[in-house]
């Protein structure tokens, strides 16, 4: 199993991905330049310095604690284990809308309030508990989005077109299976994040044929975030409201 570098290592991938040097990284996350070179020496970052350095390099603060092998904070972490189940019947639902109502849709999700954590975020389970590895990571950022092994392959068959097992996905995150360059691609689509991105930290190529953007898997993968901040009535509300949506 191949095991990522230190995040100091990944840092300066995805720095030179956004083609920002030491001075420019400073600069856009207005973090002090010798505060962000420690950290390219291979000091671990504190949360709060990651959440600066996320929206430099345009990906959310969840994830990127997860690429740095730093514990997700409890306020970035899903809100309702139990909505969990629900997410792939939605997203797959908003996936058939047109676009203008997948757009008041995501609206309705961020209008709704911020209820208060009424459960402690669930340990990881012994078999979640995955090596520092490229697929490691990628099913930690899935997990960030709420969904288990089992809601996985629904959500990437909803958002791909492609169905693979519940137990492969688990294998992509133990290194029992080989992370290719279409699968990577897959995960992009399903996080939202772009492929190039994904390929700077993994240290995975993509492929030589990537399919053209799908505007309503975007969408839906935009949704499947938001919604992690959602109770389980919550979720029901918004999944009330796309069925709605679907009679017309």
């Amino acid at each position: 199993m191949t095991e990522l570098p230190h995040f100091d290592v990944l840092l300066a991938r995805l720095a030179r991905h956004r083609r920002l040097d030491l001075a420019d990284l400073s600069t856009s996350a207005g973090v002090p330049e010798p505060q962000l070179r420690a950290v390219f020496d291979g000091t671990v970052p504190s949360p709060p310095l990651l959440q600066t350095l996320a929206s430099a390099l345009h990906l959310q603060t969840a994830d990127l604690c997860v690429i740095a092998g730093v514990a997700v904070p409890e306020e970035l972490a899903p809100l309702d284990a139990r909505a969990g189940v629900m997410l792939p019947g939605l997203v797959g639902d908003a996936m058939g809308l047109p676009p203008e109502y997948r757009r008041r849709l995501r609206q309705l999700v961020r209008s709704l309030p911020q209820e208060e954590r009424t459960q402690p975020v669930p340990a990881l389970r012994v078999y979640e508990r995955f090596e520092r590895s490229p697929g490691g990571v990628l099913l930690r950022m899935i997990g960030n989005r709420n969904l288990s092994w089992a809601g996985t392959a629904r959500t990437f068959l909803c958002l791909t077109g492609r169905y693979w097992a519940a137990s492969t996905y688990a294998g992509v995150g133990n290194g029992r299976k080989e992370l290719t360059p279409d699968l990577l691609v897959d995960f992009a689509t399903v996080l939202g994040v772009p492929a190039e991105t994904l390929s700077a930290v993994t240290g995975v190529d993509l492929p030589d044929d990537t399919p053209p953007r799908n505007p309503a898997a975007a969408d839906a993968a935009e949704l499947l975030w938001e919604v992690r901040r959602l109770t389980e009535n919550q979720v029901r509300q918004v999944g009330d409201t796309v069925r709605a949506m679907s009679r017309g």
